[in-house]
């Protein structure tokens, strides 16, 4: 029956297409889907499937009961689009102005949706439950993979898991890795409150921006000098503004940066750290400042059975030579909350193919994908329904 699932998907390889350029057509930002959550209620309700929407906001969740006894199995994607304007020259351009699925999560939502046709055609034969998990805000922190997990999306599940296209990997490949995948995301916001004045009467003020200098040179010391280097951490400024004139003194600093780190207790730690350092050089300068602290994702640890499974299944699939290893980054995912929740394990799909321009970088105003990265994505999620006794 799984081979027959293939075959069904194969089949409706073009209806994937159109699904997916029709989403790249009409991408909507994060927390503020409506259309989108919309056509893929209707698309699962036409196929038979129990559904649930505004699942933690504007989620949707599909249920499939199969017909034979087996463990209830959750797959994931997510359809948020992110503030892009989408510079391609392609026929299914974004028609959004400043907005465009430049993450692949029109190609997520599209091979879900497939996966769920072809696995409805034999119902009957499916082992256990298929739980099929549409994500919205995967790109905005707090994200909706959170919300969605308290809504009771993963109620009843024994496993889950989810896939991402990745330009950086030709189409026919598949990249796993079990352990810490992806980093925490937090950010922060300093403002240094100083006293302006005059250029040339320094000692009458004081000085936010010199403030600001030393305080971004002390807060690299955290990752150097205070944490474990064997614990992965990161800490990133990524905006430091003050003043707009040549002869004064301003009276504040803003700094913005992001901090990046996979162990619990590191992340408590960096934000100890940085916040003890930010009170004590504005003791030492005469100055104020506020911390804003806002946690991102947690990190996404990916469970090492559940993940050899899937590698074991990408292999049957696409060859295993075909089947790599993918390095932990510190990039960001709230797939995190969904297997901090339960086992499985997150996957990521080849995409890149330069005959077609597929060679932008994720969150390029170029970014596409090759299409037939999701029959590979929707292959092994129907094996993993169907191995997975």
């Amino acid at each position: 029956m799984m081979e027959k699932a293939f075959e069904h998907l194969e089949k409706i390889y073009q209806e994937m297409v159109e699904i997916r350029r029709d989403l790249h057509m009409n991408p909507e930002l994060s927390f503020k889907e409506e259309r989108t959550p919309a056509f893929i209620a209707d698309y699962l309700n036409k196929l038979g499937i129990e559904v649930r929407t505004k699942v933690g906001g504007n989620g949707v969740v599909g249920l499939l009961r199969g017909g034979k006894p087996g463990k209830t199995i959750a797959l994931r994607a997510d359809f948020d689009a992110l503030p892009i304007e989408d510079e391609k020259d392609v026929d299914y351009k974004s028609k959004v102005p400043g907005v465009m699925h430049a993450c692949g999560h029109d190609i997520h939502t599209a091979a879900l949706l497939g996966t769920a046709k072809a696995l409805s055609s034999v119902k009957d034969q499916i082992p256990g439950n298929v739980v099929f998990i549409h994500q919205h805000a995967e790109e905005l922190a707090p994200g909706g993979a959170v919300a969605m997990v308290e809504d009771g999306c993963l109620d009843g599940v024994d496993e889950v898991y989810g896939a991402h296209v990745e330009v950086n990997y030709p189409v026919g490949q598949v990249a796993v890795n079990d352990g810490y995948v992806q980093a925490a995301s937090d950010a922060f916001d300093i403002t240094i409150n100083g006293k302006g004045g005059h250029a040339a009467e320094p000692h009458w003020c004081v000085d936010p921006l010199v403030i600001g200098s030393h305080l971004v040179v002390d807060l690299q010391h955290i990752v150097s000098r205070r944490i474990d280097p064997l614990q992965p951490a990161l800490l990133t400024v990524g905006a430091f503004n003050s003043g707009d004139a040549h002869n004064v003194i301003p009276d504040k600093a803003y700094i913005k940066g992001t901090v990046r780190t996979y162990d619990k207790e590191v992340r408590v730690q960096m934000e100890n750290e940085l916040k003890l350092i930010a009170q004590k050089t504005a003791e030492k300068y005469r100055a104020s400042i506020d911390v804003e602290y806002s946690k991102g994702f947690i990190s996404l640890y990916n469970h090492p059975k559940e993940t050899q499974y899937i590698k074991e299944l990408a292999q049957e699939i696409v060859g295993e030579e075909n089947v790599v290893r993918k390095p932990a980054d510190m990039g960001g995912e709230d797939f995190a909350y969904y297997v901090d929740a339960i086992p499985g394990s997150f996957f990521w799909v080849g995409g890149g193919n330069p005959a077609i321009d597929a060679i932008y970088p994720h969150h390029h105003p170029k970014f596409d994908v090759d299409e037939k990265s999701m029959l590979i994505t929707g292959k092994i999620f129907i094996a993993a329904v169907f191995k997975n006794q």
